[in-house]
């Protein structure tokens, strides 16, 4: 079975989505690309977060969205 990119509780930073595994808001990423800062600014300050990570949520989200506008 395939891990989980991103998780949501209730317990966890209010049920926020979250990176799987960690404390750390989709939302906050979504942020640092939004003010133009890269993927490795993100990384440096949330190191729980994985390269993996932030890749597989982008293509992902990619996936989605290319499936969406069909």
């Amino acid at each position: 079975m395939k891990q989980p990119i991103i998780s949501r509780s209730p317990e966890i930073m209010g049920g926020s989505a979250v990176f799987h595994g960690t404390r750390v808001p989709v939302q906050t990423l979504l942020d640092y690309l939004e003010a133009g800062e890269s993927i490795d600014d993100f990384l440096e300050g949330f190191p729980l977060v994985t390269r993996e990570h932030v890749i597989a949520f982008l293509e992902e989200a990619k996936t989605r969205m290319v499936e969406a506008a069909s």
